[in-house]
C-alpha cells in the first residue's frame, strides 16, 4: 500500500501543477510526470542512503519519491523563496544535496554524464552507493 500512496501523492501533485500551469502560476516550463510514476516510485524502493539521483526536465516526481517535501516543491514551482532552490530554479533546476537529488536537467540526456561522474566518485572512494542517472520519456 505503501508504494501506491506514493503513486498517488505524485500523481494528485502533478494534477495540481498542471492546474496552476494553466492558470499562470507556475512560470517556465512544467513537463510533468503524470504516467511514469511506477518507475521512480520502483526505483526508489531500493534504494539505500547514500544513493544519488540525477534526472532531466521532468523531475518533480523524483524529488517527491526521494523524500523533498511536496510543500517545498511547490513553493519552487510558484518561484517562492521557500523553494529549495529558492524560487529561482522553477520546474527544471532544483535540487537537495540532503536528499541526494542532483537536480533536474532542461538539456536533453544532460544528466548522464553527471551520473557518471557520480557512479565514478562512489568508486573512487570505495563505497558502495548507486548513482541512478533517469532519462527517457516512457
Amino acid at each position: 500500500m505503501a508504494h501506491y500512496y506514493e503513486m498517488l501523492m505524485i500523481r494528485r501533485f502533478e494534477e495540481k501543477a498542471g492546474q496552476l500551469y494553466g492558470m499562470g502560476l507556475i512560470g517556465g516550463f512544467c513537463h510533468l510526470y503524470i504516467g511514469q510514476e511506477a518507475v521512480v516510485v520502483g526505483l526508489e524502493a531500493v534504494t539505500k542512503e547514500g544513493d544519488q539521483r540525477v534526472t532531466s526536465y521532468r523531475d518533480h516526481g523524483h524529488m517527491l519519491a526521494c523524500g523533498m517535501d511536496p510543500k517545498g516543491v511547490m513553493a519552487e514551482l510558484t518561484g517562492r523563496e521557500g523553494g529549495y532552490s529558492k524560487g529561482k530554479g522553477g520546474s527544471m533546476h532544483m535540487f537537495s544535496k540532503e536528499k541526494n537529488f542532483y537536480g533536474g536537467h532542461g538539456i536533453v540526456a544532460a544528466q548522464v554524464p553527471l551520473g557518471a561522474g557520480l557512479a565514478f566518485a562512489n568508486k573512487y572512494r570505495g563505497n558502495d552507493n548507486v548513482s541512478f542517472a533517469y532519462f527517457g520519456d516512457g
